[in-house]
């Protein structure tokens, strides 16, 4: 990717631990900050992925360094910080791109507890373990950035279980973690992102895609999209400006980016539908819910 002159050593002296690092988004942001002037911990499952990308970084001269294993667990979110250290001095970020798809057809009709339980550990649970030692170490020195890996699959509209509920409490705990360490020169977001990778490649994706625009989930428009999703690297640049000090005063936001296409979702607001002072009016009645909420009789 080229990168404009003003911003190539951008992310010089830093040190940044990228989970799911060695594939797909995970792997293109990795690039990124290596080319960037960052040193990069690598992480990933698949040992031989790791070490391909490691080596894929070092080539191009960039700095990269590889610890294998599953970021769910504790053991391993903290060697992640402390090769981190090690290997470059110093720790400055945290990026989470670790996850596994919902299984194929999956729905609250036929998932195991297993499978959902799975899903659930490797979006939520790797944020937890990553950013529970990370938060403590960057708490402690007075600075660093985190950020997250969700998808817009978390309003519901792409189905599935575990996968939008996962990522919805990454959104959840990545908003309440910018807010508790804002004062301590902490930053969190979320980037809610879009890319082909191998998590959405293949005529069982195309199936799963075709089904909910039948359904009616997916219009046009977003149906489209989704079968012909820009590579990862469309998407790593937010990443790489989100860990960046041009983004200062950015923490507590859930992004999107997907292909040319960088938005934001607003904060939820409650509207009004109505309102009683309790310390003089009765609950509402159900016949007055009834009659708010627009519904016919």
């Amino acid at each position: 990717m080229s990168i404009p002159t003003s911003s190539e050593n951008l992310l010089a002296g830093r040190a940044a631990v990228v989970s799911g690092g060695s594939r797909g988004i995970g792997r293109a942001v990795v690039e990124l900050l290596a080319e960037l002037g960052a040193g990069v911990e690598v992480n990933g499952r698949d040992g031989d992925a790791v070490t391909d990308t490691v080596a894929a970084v070092t080539a191009a001269g960039g700095r990269a360094t590889a610890v294998v294993g599953a970021a769910d667990d504790e053991t391993v979110a903290i060697a992640l910080v402390d090769t981190c250290r090690d290997s470059f001095g110093r720790f400055d970020i945290l990026i989470n791109c670790a996850g596994i798809a919902e299984p194929p057809g999956s729905s609250i009709l036929d998932i195991t507890p297993e499978e959902f339980d799975r899903l659930i550990g490797a979006h939520a649970g790797t944020v937890f373990h990553t950013c529970r030692v990370a938060a403590r170490a960057m708490a402690a020195q007075g600075h660093g950035t985190i950020v997250n890996t969700s998808s817009v699959a978390f309003l519901g509209d792409y189905g599935g279980t575990g996968y939008p509920a996962g990522k919805g409490a990454v959104n959840g705990l990545t908003v309440a973690i910018a807010a508790e360490l804002k004062s301590k020169g902490v930053r969190a977001n979320v980037v809610c992102s879009g890319a082909r990778t191998r998590l959405s490649t293949g005529s069982e994706d195309e199936k799963h895609i075709a089904d909910l625009h039948r359904r009616g989930l997916l219009d046009d428009v977003t149906k489209q999209a989704s079968l012909d999703s820009a590579p990862p690297a469309f998407v790593a640049p937010l990443y790489a400006y989100l860990a960046s000090d041009l983004a200062r005063d950015i923490t507590g936001q859930i992004l999107v980016a997907a292909g040319g296409f960088v938005g934001r979702f607003d904060r939820p607001t409650p509207s009004l539908l109505g309102y009683r002072d309790h310390h003089d009016a009765a609950p509402w009645g159900i016949e007055d819910l009834h009659k708010m909420f627009g519904a016919r009789g």
